[in-house]
């Protein structure tokens, strides 16, 4: 089953997806965010990240005293998440340093969280789908993961490989060699650019990001 309202929004770490994605809430269009879900059920599986990669990468975390409303954690199943004051939740930094420099142990981390995701991201579809209108859905890993069948339309937020690395630098505080790194271990944003549907460039600044959108609003016009 094709989803015909959706259209994926992709790209490359630092491309850009986020503010494109803010760009088309402010006009009125429904997300599914990938990464939202991925934290969320990244969370729900904090027991079993203990389990696979060691204790030092969880955290017990007090909700009441980080003043977080004990139902409104979302979670994969739909079901509410945090009954008591008291859970444990993944230190996401840490285990980004350990998967990100280590191929076996990202393996580890998507075999566990990759059919929740899927799963979640599914269900969402579906009742956006049942609403008839226009739609997208925010995965960066969408054409190294291929797991999205569903899906047919893919929109990749394009920036030169090198504007890439500078923001993964800027934003995240590595040094170059390091965002680099993390860079290279997607698909080569040429590559993905050659595969899309459409093509959103965010290889300038905002104001040229906002018309971009609006280009590819128009262009969904006449192709959808």
């Amino acid at each position: 089953m094709k989803f015909k309202h959706s259209i994926v929004i992709t790209g490359s770490i630092g491309s850009g997806k986020s503010a494109v994605c803010e760009l088309l809430r402010d006009r009125g269009f429904e997300i599914i965010d990938a990464d939202k879900i991925s934290h969320c059920v990244l969370d729900r599986c904090a027991t079993q990240v203990a389990e696979i990669f060691g204790a030092k990468y969880v955290a017990q975390k007090d909700v009441q005293a980080a003043n977080l409303n004990p139902q409104a954690e979302f979670n994969a199943s739909g079901d509410q998440e945090i009954s008591s004051a008291l859970c444990i939740s993944v230190d996401r930094k840490k285990l980004g340093e350990l998967v990100f420099k280590n191929p076996t142990e990202l393996a580890k981390l998507e075999a566990l969280l990759h059919p929740k995701i899927k799963a979640e991201i599914l269900s969402q579809a579906r009742a956006l789908e049942a609403k008839g209108r226009l739609y997208f859905v925010d995965i960066p890993l969408f054409f190294e993961g291929k797991r999205y069948e569903f899906l047919d339309k893919a929109a990749v937020v394009y920036a030169p490989k090198n504007t890439l690395i500078l923001r993964v630098m800027k934003r995240n505080g590595l040094d170059h060699a390091a965002a680099k790194h993390r860079v290279e271990l997607q698909m080569d944003i040429e590559q993905k650019r050659a595969m899309a549907d459409f093509v959103i460039d965010n290889s300038g600044d905002l104001f040229a990001l906002k018309a971009a959108v609006e280009r590819f609003l128009k262009e969904l016009e006449y192709e959808i």
